[in-house]
């Protein structure tokens, strides 16, 4: 998995656009997070605010995430006004979206944060697990205690996510991956079935099921969302695996950093296991393997997938002094 990046998620009994907006409020940190509070407001989406992660304020600013099918937003935060290196995209789910015809009600949120390796201290790589995991549950219990409930509902899926670095270019990803023609090429799963168009197609999977495959894709300004789609309609089970392409110098707020983080959010029911689709987290990872080896190749970067999963600096050179 990327050790740059670390992701947390949790089940909310509340509803959507109640979340959404207790989320662009910046002065709702004080309310659920360990330590960030905000001490003085910039402009509308922007605040001076302490840290729990750095011995420093930080200015806080926060962008609305929307397309058709769920919302979220973006925190950013950075030392100096509006220059921010760390950018936390989070998305809301509702359970409509995971579940079609579900009687769910309530949201599944969904926060990934982007650690930039040249400013990372131990601290904040040892600690993230617990600080983000913990503030998660903070906040599920503020909202849920807002919505009436006296303890912690749980919801019917748990998010599981694969997460890999692509030494390529975020253009060149987005475009090869967005076009369903292509997915012959990484999932060994499924066999194209007839003729496949660049957004909808028939396949079969490993035991000659019909699945029916659509891609939407997403433009969200400095990255790009595709909604991967898998139905099965003699089942009527559709599996969905939204899909991040984050280019590595927005992610990490460097302009040096090369490539792009792919970040896929899975859906998996609690208490039982799937008999059609994606039967496990690895299912996901094998192909994001693949995708990583075809698109470095394309970039003319063969010797970046023997170095990892990671997004890694690069050393520099030895100069002549030192030789």
């Amino acid at each position: 998995m990327e050790e740059n990046t670390f992701a947390t998620s949790a089940y909310i009994a509340n509803s959507p656009e109640i979340v959404f907006n207790y989320l662009c409020s910046l002065e709702n940190l004080n309310d659920w997070t360990l330590y960030s509070r905000m001490i003085e407001k910039i402009d509308d989406q922007t605040w001076l605010g302490t840290a729990s992660g750095y011995q420093n304020n930080l200015y806080y600013h926060v962008r609305p995430i929307e397309n058709a099918s769920f919302r979220g937003i973006e925190w950013h935060c950075g030392f100096e006004y509006q220059k921010y290196f760390q950018v936390y995209p989070v998305l809301l789910f509702p359970p409509e979206y995971i579940e079609p015809g579900t009687e769910e009600k309530g949201v599944y949120f969904h926060w990934l944060s982007f650690i930039d390796p040249k400013r990372r201290t131990p601290m904040i790589m040892q600690g993230i697990e617990t600080v983000h995991t913990s503030e998660c549950r903070s906040l599920k219990a503020i909202l849920e205690r807002q919505a009436g409930q006296t303890q912690a509902i749980s919801g019917r899926y748990r998010i599981e996510t694969d997460t890999i670095y692509v030494n390529a270019p975020v253009e060149l990803g987005f475009e090869y991956l967005k076009d369903l023609r292509n997915m012959d090429d990484w999932a060994h799963l499924l066999r194209a079935k007839g003729k496949i168009n660049p957004t909808q197609g028939t396949f079969l999977d490993e035991y000659d099921q019909i699945v029916e495959v659509e891609f939407i894709s997403h433009d969200l300004n400095n990255y790009y969302l595709i909604e991967q789609n898998f139905f099965y309609p003699q089942q009527n089970f559709m599996q969905r695996c939204p899909t991040l392409l984050v280019p590595c110098f927005y992610a990490f707020g460097d302009d040096d950093a090369q490539g792009f983080i792919q970040h896929r959010i899975t859906f998996w029911p609690i208490g039982q296991s799937f008999s059609h689709g994606k039967l496990q987290i690895q299912d996901y990872g094998a192909e994001s393997m693949n995708i990583k080896r075809l698109l470095e190749a394309k970039a003319g970067n063969t010797d970046s997938f023997a170095k990892g999963m990671s997004y890694q600096l690069e050393s520099p050179s030895p100069s002549l002094a030192s030789v």
